[in-house]
Order: structure tokens, then sequence, then C-alpha cells
């Protein structure tokens, strides 16, 4: 594998929260951060491309190898954005890309089998917290839980 100075060791710590927002959108740092991770061979239990991925993925009309290509090339979080907002097709307008963000941020549990896995998760973090309500909250929280953090 490659070396690349910018890998976060995600056995030591969290990706970026997927809140956190480049160049509008969502997910997107947090993106990085698992395929540096996964280039560098420090992503742990991180996946680089699974399904939350794959919303940025069909939103931008990018493929997953074609953005981890452009990782490995040791582009910074700026090159990578203005990579992102060439290659995107169909090009997206800033409110585009701010409305997907945001309703990626409150995208509720799926179906009813997502439903039952989502509560186990919520009772493994702490089950009484009820402010866990979108995958983004799940996420949020379970980084923290991983890493030692209290509930």
């Amino acid at each position: 594998m490659n070396s690349i100075p910018t890998a976060p060791d995600l056995t030591q710590r969290p990706p970026r929260s997927p809140r956190v927002r480049l160049g509008g959108f969502a997910m997107l740092p947090r993106m990085l951060d698992k395929a540096r991770a996964t280039v560098a061979g420090t992503a742990g239990d991180y996946i680089y491309g699974n399904p939350m991925d794959q919303f940025f993925f069909g939103f931008t009309g990018i493929s997953q190898e074609a953005l981890l290509d452009r990782v490995k090339t040791g582009s910074g979080d700026w090159e990578v954005l203005v990579w992102v907002l060439d290659h995107a097709s169909p090009k997206r307008l800033p409110f585009e890309v701010r409305a997907w963000s945001a309703d990626l941020e409150r995208m509720p549990v799926g179906d009813a089998e997502d439903h039952e896995w989502f509560a186990a998760q919520i009772r493994r973090i702490n089950p009484v917290r009820n402010d866990l309500q979108s995958v983004m909250d799940y996420l949020d929280a379970d980084d923290h839980v991983s890493f030692g953090g209290k509930t």
C-alpha cells in the first residue's frame, strides 16, 4: 500500500463526523478519512464505500474507485473537493449540495429490519437515550462510544 502522510489511524480515533462538510457535502470529509486510512492500512473497522458512502457516489455520479484513485495521489481535502466538483455528473449547484446534505443529515432509518438493527444499536450505546433518531445521530454516538466516550 502507498504511504499517505495525511491518513488517519482509525484504530486510534474515529473519522470525522458525517456532519462535517467540505464544499457543502456532508459525509465527504468522513469518506476521505476512511479512504486515506484504507490506502494506508489503518482503517480498522471502518469501511470505505459502505452504504452511507454510496449516497454520495449516487448524488455526484463519481465512482467509489475513481475517488479512491484520487485520494491515492496524496491530494488534500481542498484538492479532492475541486476534483469532485470538476468530475460530478451531473454538475451540482451549491443549493442542490446543501439540500442533499441536509436531507442526508435527517435521513431516518429504513425498513422494519433496519429499525430492529437500529434499536439494538441504541440499546448497546445507551438504552435510555431517546435523542438518537437519524443514521448520522447513530454514527456520531457510535464513534464516541467506540473510542471510550461515555453516553
